[in-house]
């Protein structure tokens, strides 16, 4: 009996599989293989009402499943197996092909997992190199071609049957496609594209322009660019074919013993974006005598770092008679030493044929402009602009803010209207104002102007002293402007022990005010390229007899000041902390309004 139980245990056992088997896998394929037929016969029977349809020749026609449901030529739906789901109705398909003389049907149904062994695939298409491409604005356009076409019915097909269409137009940079299109017997269609990127590359734009030469003369029209929201010229290319920038004017004012730590400040208010071009290099800055400031070599340099200032040499490769970019508007360091106590001076100012008479040289001490320079990666892609003033190359490091935009989440160095006086961010705030500095002085038309103080010795920046620029600042500076989007805000007051030195204040005080007067060491703080601004105060003031901050002609007066000296006003203010965009890119140009 124990023997006999066994028998039938695997009897029931093989049942059971061969039960499971017809479940999962037979009568899936029955369902599937009944679906085939009835949409074979619904085509069919379209084809017989509708004959005009046929193919002639050696065309083929095709209807979809789509379509004979639309036109209800299949009775009910035809399910995926085991579902209620329908099968694919764009994918599903018939096609009729005469062949010797008949009409032959050839059905291809895609049900989920279940699909026809019919070829419903379009031919396979390898290119010649890769499906995208980068090439330099202007560059020629040569296709690469079409290695092979293979078909699974067809086999290998002749590969000037491929039709070949393409946009590229190496004129504009942007992005472009070629596309290739074939279809096989059955008329199943392959398209297979080739990205094609048209890109400026900044080394390249400027090697062709400079037709070889090493580096801009004169004054150029199409050397301008704009990073970190400050507009740059284009000086040249290094030996490693990255290109050299200069600040189209100074940013700020530093004595020539603090330049360096200085730069360290500059280079955090950078972009990141900006940043990240940046090539730390080697830049000039030996000792002359003053019997060699016509040098255009230069045999002492720096360690590797990220930004510096222009060298005589630099500045005279640049001469083209006696027009040079190169020249700031007001007197600016080079990095060139007289000697352990007195370093130079370049100015635009300056008129001379030779080189030799462009510079002056000033105790190292002195307060005077700085023009930082850097080097950028020659492989940049420059992402907008043509090199001129109005519209500089941009290489895509700052993303223009959108209409609502809070201002305290934009860029150091973005200009700003309010009710048309423009401003420039110097810095966002922990508490989310924005510090910004006007790009203009009170008194132009008005006449702003005040007195230092009176009769006393010392003259301290204070808005409680009614005998002080500060107050008059605070308290009278603002008629003249739109005070909507402003707040109290703390500052703090350096104050000197004698010369004011950056990093060197004897103490500081800390006052809460509408308006202040700029701090020379901040960015921005220095006269603009245009020259149209007038004399105006600074919030650096010492102990020293009646040595105060104070802006005349372009550069930091230093001597003390009388109780008749007179300045306009220019302010340093914080915008409210929901301040927000409403139009504009930020530029000078086209500065941002806000609402």
């Amino acid at each position: 009996m124990k023997k006999i139980s066994n028998q039938l245990r695997w009897i029931l056992i093989i049942i059971c599989a061969l039960g499971l088997i017809f479940l999962i896998i037979v009568n899936p394929m029955m369902i599937f293989h009944d679906n085939e037929t009835k949409l074979k016969k619904a085509a069919q029977r379209y084809f017989e009402l509708n004959p005009n349809q046929l193919p002639t020749g050696e065309r083929i026609k095709t209807v979809t499943l789509v379509d004979l449901y639309h036109q209800s030529y299949v009775n009910g739906n035809i399910y995926i197996p085991y579902s209620n789901k329908t099968c694919s109705l764009e994918d599903s398909w018939v096609k009729v092909k005469k062949v010797d003389g008949e009409y032959k049907y050839y059905t291809y149904l895609k049900c989920g997992m279940f699909s026809s062994n019919i070829d419903h695939k379009g031919p396979e298409i390898k290119l010649n190199g890769s499906k995208s491409m980068q090439l330099s604005k202007d560059e020629t356009f040569t296709d690469p071609g079409i290695k092979s076409v293979t078909d699974k019915t067809d086999g290998k097909i002749d590969i000037s049957k491929v039709e070949v269409k393409s946009n590229v137009d190496t004129s504009k940079v942007g992005t472009y496609e070629v596309s290739y299109t074939i279809s096989d017997s059955f008329n199943n269609k392959t398209v297979v594209k080739r990205e094609v990127t048209v890109v400026q590359v900044l080394y390249n734009t400027i090697k062709n322009d400079l037709q070889g030469a090493k580096n801009y003369k004169g004054n150029p029209e199409n050397n301008y660019i704009r990073l970190s929201n400050m507009l740059f010229r284009i000086y040249g290319i290094d030996e490693k074919d990255n290109i050299i920038v200069v600040s189209d004017e100074d940013v700020s004012y530093i004595s020539y013993t603090k330049i360096d730590k200085w730069l360290e400040y500059y280079y955090k208010n950078l972009n990141e974006g900006t940043k990240k071009l940046i090539v730390e290099s080697k830049y000039c800055n030996e000792t002359l005598a003053a019997d060699h400031l016509d040098t255009t070599t230069c045999s002492s340099y720096t360690k590797d770092r990220k930004v510096y200032v222009p060298s005589i040499s630099m500045i005279n490769n640049a001469m083209e008679e006696d027009v040079n970019f190169m020249k700031a508007y007001g007197l600016s360091w080079t990095a060139n030493t007289k000697d352990k106590d007195m370093s130079y001076l370049v100015s635009e100012l300056f008129y001379a044929i030779n080189p030799l008479y462009s510079y002056i040289d000033r105790d190292n001490s002195a307060n005077c402009g700085i023009r930082p320079i850097m080097t950028i990666k020659g492989k940049t892609l420059i992402t907008g602009g043509n090199g001129t003033e109005r519209n500089p190359y941009t290489v895509g490091d700052v993303e223009k803010a959108k209409a609502g935009a809070l201002v305290n989440d934009r860029y150091t160095g973005e200009y700003i209207s309010i009710e048309g006086d423009v401003y420039r961010i110097v810095e966002t705030e922990k508490d989310g104002t924005t510090r910004v500095i006007a790009n203009f002085t009170i008194g132009r038309d008005d006449e702003v102007t005040c007195t230092a103080s009176g009769d006393k010795e010392v003259i301290v920046y204070d808005p409680k002293d009614s005998t002080s620029v500060a107050y008059f600042i605070n308290n009278k500076a603002t008629a003249y402007i739109n005070m909507d989007y402003f707040v109290n805000h703390e500052i703090e007051v350096p104050i000197y022990k004698d010369k004011m030195i950056y990093g060197e204040e004897k103490e500081t005080k800390k006052y809460k005010v509408k308006l202040s007067a700029p701090n020379m060491y901040e960015m921005f703080s220095a006269v603009t390229k245009d020259g149209t601004m007038n004399p105006y105060w600074l919030i650096n003031s010492s102990k020293a007899k009646r040595r105060t901050g104070v802006i005349g002609n372009n550069d930091p007066y230093e001597e003390e000041v009388t109780k008749y000296k007179t300045a306009y006003v220019r302010v340093v203010g914080y915008l409210k902390k929901g301040t927000k965009i409403s139009t504009g890119e930020g530029t000078l140009e086209n500065p941002y309004t806000v609402k």
